[in-house]
């Protein structure tokens, strides 16, 4: 691994936090940066469920799993990351596998998932559905230098996608990327911590999952989303470079996961049927292998007149939280 920190830390850069997001807003500015036109094909629909794994819980699924989906089946929300995927060449990649379009300038070039929000049109007409074309446009639409809890800085940026047919906009989604400073050495791989056991359903509690990714699923996932960052399926990547236990687990699988989940406690509505939103923030990494399970309790608080809203939390065995979230119905 000598060679690859030689090139970590070639860089000479001394573009501070707040230059670089100043620049990265004036490079791109309110326009777009990149505008595709894609048909949602069935074939990625039913790829996708069958890497998930689902049971047939609900009305989508059976549409989704048997056999080939229909034309005009509508997408279950979050399975649109299986469509736009990045078309890069593997040179035109950073050394950590990910694309490096919408870096800021360099050294702030280590990019990962904090979290962001999706934002359905609930009307049927206006839905992503199997056989449609949809154009997808990108923007971004903020950076900003922070500080983060150990002291350092990172960019924070925020990009915008909208997904629209000839029927109207049907998603907007929202994403926030952190970009921290390049590494120049090896990360420490931390001691494992002690293991908890995870908590049963409790009264109060509506729904309850747990899970345990494995290898495989972790690398169709990638290749579904044609995602090359290494941190999914190099484990001397993950453990030799950056200080991980083990392979990361996804954020956009979490966050299917908890969206199939909320499908699941609504198991006889139509598969018309999406949220008006959902919120979510990644705050630690989950791992391959290991046990994790989902939380969803209904918001009991919701005042009269105001949309149903579900929390979400995501828990590992060790009592970190990884993910956590909002759906509004």
């Amino acid at each position: 691994m000598s060679r690859v920190f030689r090139r970590l830390a070639s860089t000479t850069s001394k573009t501070s936090a707040s230059d670089a997001a100043a620049e990265i807003l004036q490079r791109f500015g309110n326009k777009p940066i990149f505008v595709r036109e894609q048909l949602i094909d069935a074939n990625q629909a039913r790829l996708l469920t069958a890497t998930l794994g689902r049971p047939k819980l609900h009305e989508s699924d059976k549409l989704l799993a048997d056999g080939t989906p229909m034309k005009g089946t509508p997408l279950p929300p979050g399975y649109h990351w299986a469509y736009f995927t990045p078309t890069f060449l593997e040179q035109d990649l950073g050394i950590d596998g990910t694309d490096k379009t919408l870096n800021p300038l360099a050294p702030w070039t280590r990019r990962m998932w904090a979290g962001g929000e999706l934002l359905w049109q609930q009307n049927p007409a206006q839905l992503l559905r199997v056989g449609s074309t949809v154009t997808e446009i990108t923007r971004i639409v903020s950076a900003e230098a922070k500080t983060m809890r150990d002291g350092n800085s990172m960019v924070l940026a925020g990009l915008e996608k909208t997904y629209e047919s000839d029927n109207g906009v049907a998603l907007v989604d929202k994403r926030n990327w952190v970009f921290r400073h390049e590494m120049t050495e090896k990360e420490p791989l931390p001691p494992m911590p002690e293991q908890k056991p995870l908590p049963e359903a409790k009264e109060g509690v509506d729904l309850l999952k747990i899970l345990q990714r494995t290898d495989v699923q972790l690398f169709r996932f990638s290749a579904l989303t044609f995602n090359a960052h290494k941190i999914h399926y190099s484990r001397d990547w993950c453990q030799n470079v950056e200080g991980h236990r083990d392979l990361v687990v996804h954020g956009p699988l979490n966050l299917i996961s908890i969206l199939d989940l909320y499908r699941d406690s609504n198991g006889n509505s139509s598969p018309e049927t999406v949220p008006k939103s959902v919120s979510y923030r990644a705050m630690s990494p989950l791992y391959v292998g290991e046990k994790y399970r989902i939380l969803l309790e209904k918001d009991a608080e919701a005042k009269s007149g105001e949309r149903s809203k579900w929390n979400a939390e995501v828990r590992d065995s060790f009592g970190k939280t990884g993910m956590k979230g909002t759906i509004v119905e």
